[in-house]
């Protein structure tokens, strides 16, 4: 029996293992972590064993909550942030270098937009392209793009990439393809089905659904190999390829820069995407209910 995706959500705690047989992750709040020997905590900080050490780079209630993105979106490894600015923020921080340059759609978030200058006056060129049009996207690109980045639906102006062309050109390229699926959600559609290696998610839109809290994710689809990524360090080369772009990201970006995802925010947003399929079968339903009202409507 294959099980659907509201129901492997609602036991990803259980099934993930959770303390005196609770059915979701408690709140973790502590700084640090401790281990019986100084050998053990030695091998998690150098990244040799799986565990916790400084809760900057997360810590059991913010991964479990990681878990279940990385679920919703099929991919093979999530890091969150504060933010849904702090997580495109601190993976163009930890991946890019000075002189490396990025195509992106004119048509972003003003904040996404905004933070793309930013990185333009930090010394990595930015072309800004109508990314309806893949064959724009094609002449944008140099022998210094690392990054191509779109959004699935425009945040506000709706304007649709043409995600399939552009993750074929990028794939062709060996670039980096990163889509921002905020406003269609895991459940109405995966950009790794479209090739994307990255994925932005912000936890504070409609994956959390209840207006409390903010936050942010990447998520690795597990599409892109990194061997082919310049700008991997050597410390981060370690285990499995499919692994380094995620690596880096939490080191450089979320533990250098600091924009951790608290723990209460994290234990929120994982119960608010327990119902996340269902809130947007109603999103949907009321979508639909209004657009047929107003193409029938004599004022219009």
């Amino acid at each position: 029996m294959t099980l659907g995706l509201t129901t492997q959500i609602l036991h990803a705690d259980r099934l993930g293992g959770v303390e005196h047989g609770a059915t979701h992750k408690p709140l973790h709040l502590a700084a640090a972590f401790g281990y019986d020997t100084a050998t053990e905590l030695v091998s998690v900080f150098q990244g040799e064993s799986s565990g916790h050490v400084y809760a900057r780079q997360g810590n059991p209630t913010t991964q479990a909550m990681e878990n279940k993105i990385t679920l919703l979106e099929g991919g093979v490894g999530s890091v969150s942030f504060a933010t849904g600015m702090g997580a495109i923020g601190s993976m163009l921080f930890a991946l890019l270098k000075q002189g490396d340059h990025i195509v992106a759609s004119r048509f972003l978030f003003g904040n996404t937009a905004s933070l793309l200058q930013t990185i333009d006056n930090l010394g990595c060129s930015v072309s800004l392209v109508d990314a309806t049009d893949a064959s724009q996207v094609a002449a944008a690109i140099n022998d210094k793009t690392r990054i191509v980045f779109v959004e699935t639906v425009a945040n506000p102006r709706t304007q649709i990439a043409d995600l399939e062309s552009i993750g074929k050109l990028c794939a062709e390229r060996g670039l980096l393809y990163v889509v921002d699926n905020t406003m269609t959600t895991p459940h109405l559609f995966r950009p790794s089905k479209v090739g994307a290696g990255l994925v932005m998610n912000s936890l504070s839109k409609s994956i959390s659904g209840h207006g409390n809290v903010l936050g942010g994710a990447i998520t690795d689809t597990g599409l892109f190999d990194w061997t082919r990524y310049p700008n991997i360090s050597d410390s981060y080369k370690k285990g499995a390829p499919n692994t380094w772009g995620l690596l880096q990201i939490r080191k450089k970006g979320l533990r250098d820069l600091g924009g951790t995802l608290s723990a209460e925010h994290g234990h929120r947003i994982a119960t608010g995407a327990e119902t996340l399929t269902l809130r947007m079968e109603r999103v949907c339903s009321n979508a639909l209910a209004l657009a047929r009202w107003l193409a029938a409507s004599p004022l219009v």
